[in-house]
């Protein structure tokens, strides 16, 4: 159960009073009353609003015309900004998070960054030691028509995130953006920050209509298993899909967006053998909730036996590679009858490929409680899906390095 400080009105909320630890204090009660305190939890999957920053993420981009452009589009907004993007209605319905009213909580001068503040008490109030950061409005950016938008922006950003956020703050890791719809910028952004503090893989947004199967990106791919980095998939929707265009509701395109993007890119990640050919490549997708993968073993397999030729790259069942895959948890789709779900979890190999995720702060986020309170999850198991799979994904320190703060 996702578990908040209960807010009836938004104007109860005092602008100048907004704190993330406040906010989650029945989370940081629920995280002390289980002993969180005692064991390793990472968080796959979170976020911050780069937004905030733009100010200070522009004065990374290269190329001075596309930065005074930048600065100047951010000026005017709207429908003159260069980044575009989509209507916001993550934010207007639903579970509300308030993550609008963050820009008025308050750190001290003398602080650390902005972002590292904020995002580390929201982290210690959830009982989280590490956080893999990604950024929101820029989810959406593999859509942009300028393919050069998206090179500038992203590699701007993470020199940003980089020197300004990882570098400063060991308990904030990530999987850097990856330009996807340019293959040589996406391979150099690979060479450039592989080895960066904090930079544990590389993330591609699944929103793109770029084939993952194009050889243009095998080099990447070589690079990243040399490495010993894994690529991710983070999922998103594009309400201008041509499929998705048919919805007209959001919570139609929130609940089918978010699976479609992913299904697309794994299936043409398995069917045209790129696990065979980078065998030591770990791939993640994220953000999908777990369903999708499910009935995706069982639908390529029953169309993979009746049509191997298809498929001359694959010595096994799709499914037997989408086993070796990692999957994260968020959003937790909760059946009323459990033993749906520990199917899932036991098909997709949950124990060692299951990752937790919160995708905190959007308004469907998700406590270290959907996992800690699965009845047909033994203590061994919890532990590995709240932060020991991920400690072995991406070589963390076991050792729990929280400060959950106490609410009485």
């Amino acid at each position: 159960m996702n578990i908040q400080t209960p807010v009836n009105d938004v104007r109860e909320l005092r602008f100048d009073k907004f704190s993330s630890s406040e906010s989650l204090a029945k989370a940081a009660q629920q995280a002390r009353k289980r002993n969180y305190q005692d064991f390793l939890i990472v968080d796959m999957d979170s976020h911050h609003y780069e937004s905030e920053s733009y100010n200070e993420v522009f004065e990374y981009i290269e190329s001075p015309v596309l930065r005074r452009s930048f600065v100047e589009s951010a000026k005017r907004g709207g429908r003159s900004s260069m980044l575009g993007g989509s209507v916001g209605y993550q934010d207007i319905s639903g579970r509300i998070t308030r993550h609008w009213l963050r820009k008025h909580e308050k750190v001290e001068a003398g602080e650390k960054h902005r972002d590292i503040v904020t995002t580390t008490r929201w982290m210690d109030a959830m009982g989280v030691d590490y956080a893999c950061l990604f950024p929101t409005p820029m989810l959406f950016l593999g859509t942009h028509p300028q393919v050069e938008i998206e090179v500038a922006l992203s590699r701007a950003y993470n020199r940003w995130l980089c020197e300004r956020i990882l570098a400063q703050e060991p308990r904030i890791i990530s999987m850097l953006y990856l330009p996807f719809n340019d293959p040589e910028a996406t391979y150099k952004m690979v060479q450039d920050f592989g080895d960066k503090k904090g930079v544990v893989g590389f993330m591609v947004t699944a929103p793109r209509y770029k084939p993952v199967h194009d050889n243009a990106y095998m080099k990447t791919y070589r690079l990243l298993e040399e490495m010993g980095k894994p690529i991710s998939f983070h999922a998103a929707y594009n309400w201008n899909d041509q499929s998705l265009n048919l919805l007209n509701r959001f919570i139609s395109v929130h609940a089918l967006g978010f699976m479609w993007f992913n299904m697309v890119h794994l299936t043409n990640w398995v069917v045209n053998g790129i696990p065979e050919r980078f065998p030591k490549l770990k791939t993640i997708w994220i953000e999908s909730g777990l369903t999708w993968a499910y009935s995706l073993m069982q639908r390529l397999d029953h169309s993979y036996m009746m049509r191997t030729s298809d498929c001359p790259s694959l010595k096994r069942k799709p499914s037997e590679y989408m086993q070796e895959m990692f999957y994260s948890t968020q959003p937790m789709e909760m059946p009323d009858d459990p033993s749906i779900l520990e199917a899932t979890f036991k098909m997709i190999k949950a124990d060692t490929q299951l990752v937790w995720s919160s995708d905190y702060p959007h308004w469907d986020f998700d406590l270290p409680g959907v996992i800690y309170d699965l009845p047909f999850l033994n203590e061994q198991s919890k532990r590995n899906i709240l932060g020991g799979n991920a400690a072995r994904l991406f070589n963390l320190d076991p050792k729990p390095v929280k400060n959950i703060p106490d609410f009485g």
